[in-house]
């Protein structure tokens, strides 16, 4: 098998020869067709997350050993299972739910793996899909997408999980109110669809670049803000949103997204963060009490939800994500453009 396994942190990605993979008990082989370029593939090939005032969470800390294949937002078709899986999928495509917990906690014994506290995440920790084939540890982390558009609905595997799951923590949304989502990247464009097909009742997007914006129109938001042209982001957001802010959805996670969005919500409104740009939060202590608000962080989503989420990619309500198709030996460009800012939606490496 190849991969393309970043070798060395802050390096590019080093094309390698590898032994075939031969699952055990209940393993599945994956022959991998797409692969998706997701934002936080930065900060792993960096090799740390900016925590702020606090320094930096090193990946080698959090469990990374190199050399590793990045990618976790993986479909293939199962080419081989363990002599433990009763009914092998073999021939069938998959999309592979990476969040992979550590089995023996709370979390995990509540199907909960992406709380838990030792992930062993595909692409983090374990080998992920910048490769011909990956290594899938129970075919329990398999969802069935036969059917579906390849490229469109491999990054429901992080980038639609993960704010499905934000989504599923702020609502519901009364009629009156409104939804805010800062971003507009792959993971921003998939939380205005989501929440569109679930039928939130305002949506507005925030970002500092335009063309995204204009792709986060075509979405399906309601409104959007430049706040990095805007006079006065904090008025122009609430304008867009008529005075009735309920709850924001940070893409981005930054101080000044975190400052806008407590400022900019109701009494009662809901923050979520989603996003890992980094720094330090700073905020008045007593805005929480007198306006109520929650403060909230989701990160990823469980095997079900992303079962749920492709339930209802199925009914057609969802909006597909903008994808540009590279082959896999540009993964390395494909990381460069996506840092330089030069993407709307995502990349899809493909291996056909």
């Amino acid at each position: 098998m190849i991969s393309y396994d970043l070798v060395t942190f802050g390096a590019p990605l080093q094309e390698r020869e590898r032994p075939d993979l031969v699952p055990k008990g209940r393993e599945a082989v994956v022959r991998v067709r797409r692969s998706g370029v997701c934002h936080s593939d930065l900060h792993i090939r960096a090799g740390f997350f900016d925590l702020g005032e606090d320094g930096t969470l090193d990946m080698a800390a959090r469990g990374m050993k190199l050399p590793m294949a990045m990618g976790h937002e993986v479909l293939g078709e199962v080419v081989a299972c363990g002599p433990e899986v009763a009914d092998p999928p073999l021939g069938q495509t998959m999309l592979v739910h990476p969040w992979i917990g550590c089995g023996a906690c709370r979390a995990c014994d509540e199907d909960r793996e992406n709380d838990c506290a030792k992930m062993n995440a595909l692409g983090i920790v374990r080998d992920g899909g910048y490769a011909s084939h990956i290594l899938v540890p129970d075919v329990k982390f398999l969802v069935d997408v036969q059917g579906l558009d390849l490229s469109e609905v491999t990054p429901y595997a992080c980038s639609g999980v993960t704010v499905y799951n934000a989504l599923k923590k702020v609502l519901p949304i009364r009629a009156e109110e409104t939804l805010a989502v800062i971003g507009a990247g792959g993971l921003g464009l998939n939380a205005i669809a989501i929440a569109r097909a679930l039928e939130v009742p305002r949506i507005v997007s925030v970002d500092v670049d335009a063309a995204k914006l204009a792709a986060a129109r075509e979405m399906g938001a309601d409104a959007i803000v430049n706040s990095a042209t805007a006079p006065d982001a904090l008025a122009a957001l609430q304008q867009a949103a008529e005075g009735k802010l309920f709850a924001v959805i940070d893409t981005v996670g930054r101080p000044e997204t975190a400052r806008l969005s407590a400022m900019a919500l109701v009494k009662t409104g809901r923050y979520c963060v989603v996003g890992l740009y980094g720094g330090t939060l700073k905020l008045p202590m007593p805005w929480f009490p007198q306006k109520a608000l929650s403060m909230m962080g989701s990160y990823v989503g469980s095997a079900n939800d992303l079962r749920d989420l492709i339930a209802l990619v199925r009914t057609g309500k969802i909006k597909p994500l903008p994808v540009e198709e590279r082959p896999l030996a540009e993964a390395n460009a494909a990381l460069d453009d996506l840092e330089a800012g030069r993407v709307t939606g995502r990349i899809i490496l493909t291996t056909d």
